[in-house]
């Protein structure tokens, strides 16, 4: 039997990306079904797709589903030739022990990977004989969250073809009576709605989604590779009690709640919103009309404050006023002209808005801090330890602090840590065209507080999950999970006390109407909940009770079969097949569907020629140049300037980069990783390169020290324009670089990394060479990436993920991702005039010590001036500059900015030669 070819990708704890597309003509899926059945708003999902092999000859067969992020996958199994193998949650140490010897033996693994605001990827593949069938079977699980007075089940198809038997199956059985339901999502409309069957009787409710061939075409999605989109029910149930719902059964019990008719209590709230320069362009626009919104919505009894921040504070008012019309016309006054600059003090803005709170505080009334931020802290306090510490000693647990991370570079898991130390939430907010309405919504979630201080108590319990919440607002809901001592009911007596708008409430069963059923789910209710609680208390936790928790947590994981962040599920396939290991990846992971189509172009991915001569088909690894096709060499004498067996002559300009040490913290893995391909991708299986390329890197020994810089001459004309960030300033610095040349991008010598980028005469990069680990490297190019990874050159055209040494490698249709150790570099996809270029963005970089264009460090500077002229003063030196405008397309969408224009050498405060490689 043939090995399968399972696609994986690893980025410090494996995470998958890509796959290609198996051959349609080669398989098909006769069956595929989703079952999810949904008992106290807890849902358990099988998705069962079965597969035949029509081929005469063994084929790769590929199961691809998406399931919610919230979601536990519990279980996964594969049936083939009436044997059953399923998959098995380790302990991730003993699961990458199992990877590890997977890959020395030369296979790869397959994970989990996110792919969205609200969904993560599962992907594997399995080899399967002429004719024969497989079927696969993954369930997962999931505790619904009411958000605004509702609750969603999200099933996403994709079986990426049309499926003659394609089924959806939801059983939703809610003893307090379900009082509301929609269907929703892209799979619910125009043709699609009449394959939907919706049955709703008091307690139950069903949904059946049967599309048929034709059908599966017609959203506005799909076509020819069958359904791809969402379908998404909503509810909400019935709530006659005030103290909610609690069900037991078999030792547990689990409690909603959410009472009903309360009065709102008026609240005291301030923003605190991140306008440092990152913050430019489109997140400062969405975030500008977010605001406006959220002003609106105001009550008149509410009072709020509004501060933005760089490194410095802008208040709007120094207290708190009351939302009257004034006011709230006044602010919006202010929000609208929240402009970017400067850098990012995030560690001062919290303690202010802290202040704010804590000097006026109202009886009756709830307090909240919400702080919009997109980067790290940059300036000011800027330990991350050191900041949490402040903000706890300032908030003391009087009120929340809810943290929103814009976009993918900001440092989630740090905004995910405070928010849970100070009784909050992060939320990731994503850079879609609906950022401002996700920035709305989160305020919708908390603009009604009706009970603070809620403590919930329940005698003869245990084991109990988080029982104290300092808010409780309107459409949410509170859930507890635990155990009844001995499951004696008689002496269980649950009780909730709070605090409502004018004075302490108290919610009890006097009646004892906790009703008893036999639904055995609650136990893996408490369960999931448990779980979910102790990692959140994880990241807040260190030393000995940090342990204590991780090991609780992974405790409970292995027991009830979660894939959680603490385990992985190894899945034994049949014989001589691969291993894999799925994982379930972090928030901080990108999705793989952050895709732009605005001034992209189908560059790094694409097939065609690059914007190089005829030669442009074998790469010099040293310098990023290709030598000219069919000419064989075997060593290069770099004193004489001399390709030997070429004849041609050269600048050891070519050869910038790197033989430096391995940084110490690089652990090399055994091999070369990868996955290529991608559906609707032109990708291949990596390529070795031509023989005298291997020739080339390993006969010589090329030192970065050892090789003289060319002389820098540069032409009159305009060429490629550069912007850099000013400190402080509403305007960055510009400047052009003229001509053909390669520079010297980044260099981190204690790191062992050095970029460098071959510049167009008037667009951009059209080659940027990464070099680590000695003498490896990553070369990018319009059409291609090549890899040189333990004396094997290799060559990308697909969509691609891959490890290398020290180095991960993402390569995506308009982009490819590469990180080395901490240090971050997007290389971004562009175009103009018709053609496409390469732009270098620095998205990472930990160490002081770099040096290179992309390593400046934001300018402090001072207007001065002089009539109608205008300089600025930088360092004591006066420079003449003229008021321009620059593209930054270190944006995924490009942005044009506003610019002091000014020469190359000013700018970088140095001779741009100190940047210059080699002028072509």
């Amino acid at each position: 039997m043939e090995r399968t070819v399972v696609r994986v990708s690893i980025f410090g704890l494996l995470l998958a990306f890509g796959g290609a597309q198996p051959n349609k003509d080669d398989w098909e899926i006769y069956s595929f079904h989703i079952n999810s059945t949904v008992t106290s708003r807890y849902a358990t999902t099988v998705i069962t797709s079965r597969v035949v092999n029509r081929k005469d000859e063994s084929t790769e067969v590929e199961f691809h589903v998406r399931i919610p992020k919230n979601a536990f996958i519990s279980k996964f199994r594969m049936f083939m030739d009436d044997q059953v193998y399923d998959g098995e949650v380790k302990a991730k140490e003993a699961a990458q022990q199992q990877y590890t010897q997977a890959v020395s033996r030369g296979e790869s693994a397959g994970i989990v990977s996110s792919v969205g605001r609200t969904l993560e990827e599962f992907k594997t593949s399995v080899t399967v004989a002429p004719l024969k069938k497989v079927t696969f079977e993954l369930t997962y699980e999931e505790l619904f969250r009411r958000r605004l007075g509702k609750y969603e089940l999200q099933i996403f198809a994709r079986p990426m073809q049309p499926v003659k038997d394609f089924k959806v199956d939801v059983y939703i059985h809610e003893k307090a009576g379900i009082n509301y339901m929609d269907i929703k999502g892209g799979l619910s409309t125009n043709a699609l709605a009449n394959a939907i069957t919706k049955t709703l009787a008091d307690k139950q409710a069903w949904v059946y989604f049967y599309p048929t061939v034709d059908q599966q075409k017609t959203c506005d999605s799909c076509g020819e590779q069958g359904l791809n989109g969402d379908l998404v029910i909503v509810y909400d149930v019935n709530r006659h009690k005030s103290l909610g719902d609690i069900k037991r059964s078999k030792g547990y019990f689990v409690h909603h709640f959410a009472p009903s008719s309360l009065l709102r209590i008026p609240k005291n709230v301030v923003f605190v919103i991140d306008q440092s320069g990152s913050m430019h362009g489109r997140k400062m626009e969405q975030t500008r009309i977010a605001l406006l919104h959220i002003l609106s919505d105001l009550a008149a009894e509410d009072y709020f404050g509004l501060i933005t921040f760089d490194s410095n504070l802008f208040y709007w008012k120094r207290e708190l006023v009351q939302a009257n019309a004034d006011n709230v016309e006044s602010a919006k006054t202010f929000a609208s002209n929240i402009k970017d600059r400067g850098s990012t003090n995030i560690n001062t803005a919290l303690l202010e808005g802290s202040r704010m709170l804590n000097e006026q505080p109202r009886q009756g009334s709830a307090s909240i801090l919400i702080l919009l931020t997109d980067g790290d802290p940059t300036s000011g306090v800027t330990n991350l330890e050191q900041i949490q510490s402040n903000v706890r000693e300032a908030i003391q647990d009087k009120f929340p602090l809810y943290c929103l991370g814009f976009g993918f570079d900001v440092n989630f898991a740090f905004l995910e840590s405070m928010s849970l130390q100070n009784n909050g939430v992060a939320r990731r907010i994503y850079e879609d065209s609906d950022a401002d309405l996700q920035l709305k919504g989160f305020y919708d979630e908390v603009a009604n507080p009706l009970l603070t201080n809620v403590t919930m108590s329940y005698s003869s319990s245990a084991n109990l999950t988080q029982t104290k919440f300092s808010q409780y607002y309107n459409g949410s809901e509170i859930v507890v999970a635990g155990q009844i001592t001995d499951n004696d009911v008689e002496t269980f007596v649950p009780q909730v006390v709070a605090i409502s708008r004018n004075a302490s409430i108290v919610f009890s069963d006097a009646n004892g109407t906790t009703e008893s059923t036999d639904d055995s789910n609650l136990q893996r209710v408490w369960a999931y909940l448990t779980v979910k609680q102790l990692l959140d208390k994880e990241l807040q936790l260190s030393g000995v009770e940090k342990e204590k928790v991780k090991s609780e947590a992974l405790r409970l994981s292995l027991k009830y079969g979660f894939v959680t962040p603490l385990t992985s599920m190894v899945v034994t396939k049949p014989s001589e097949e691969t291993t894999e290991v799925l994982h379930k990846p972090s928030e901080d992971t990108p999705p793989l569907s952050r895709r732009t189509s605005m001034g992209m172009h189908p560059g790094i991915l694409s097939k065609g020629q690059s914007r190089r001569t005829s030669g442009g088909s074998h790469l010099d690894p040293q310098a990023g140049v290709y030598p000219g096709s069919g000419s064989r060499f075997s060593s290069v004498d770099p004193q004489a300037g001399v390709y030997p067996s070429l004849g041609s002559r050269f600048s050891s300009g070519n050869y910038p980069n790197l033989h430096l040490p391995a940084h110490p913290g690089f652990q090399a893995l055994p091999g070369l990783k990868v996955v290529t391909g991608s559906p609707g991708l032109p990708g291949h299986k990596g390529e070795a390169g031509p023989p005298m390329l291997h020739d080339l890197v390993t006969d010589y020994d090329y030192r970065y020290d050892s090789l003289p810089i060319a002389p820098t001459t540069l032409s009159v004309a305009p060429g490629v324009r550069f912007l850099l960030q000013a400190e402080n300033q509403s305007l960055p610095l510009c400047f052009d670089i003229a001509g053909r040349t390669i520079l010297r991008l980044l260099h981190l010598p204690n790191a062992g990394v050095s970029v460098n980028g071959e510049l167009d005469e008037d667009q951009g990069f059209i080659k940027i060479i990464v070099h680590f680990d000695t003498d490896n490297f990553v070369a990018v190019e319009l059409g291609a990436v090549t890899v040189k990874y333990e004396q094997k050159l290799t060559r990308y055209t697909g969509d691609t993920a891959l490890v290398a040494g020290s180095v991960a490698v993402f390569i995506r249709p308009t982009e490819v991702d590469i990180t080395a150790g901490q240090t971050r570099l997007l290389i971004l996809v562009h175009g103009k005039n018709g053609k496409d270029f390469l732009w270098p963005a620095l998205r990472q970089q930990p160490s002081d010590d770099a040096v290179g264009i992309l390593a400046q460090k934001a300018v402090v500077y001072e207007e001065v001036h002089q009539g109608p002229y205008t300089k600025l003063k930088i360092k004591d030196q006066e420079i003449s500059v003229s008021r321009s405008s620059a593209v930054d397309f270190g944006m995924n969408l490009p942005a044009t900015l506003a610019c002091w224009l000014m020469s190359p050498e000013s700018a970088l405060r140095a001779p741009l030669s100190d940047f210059t490689l080699k002028v072509l």
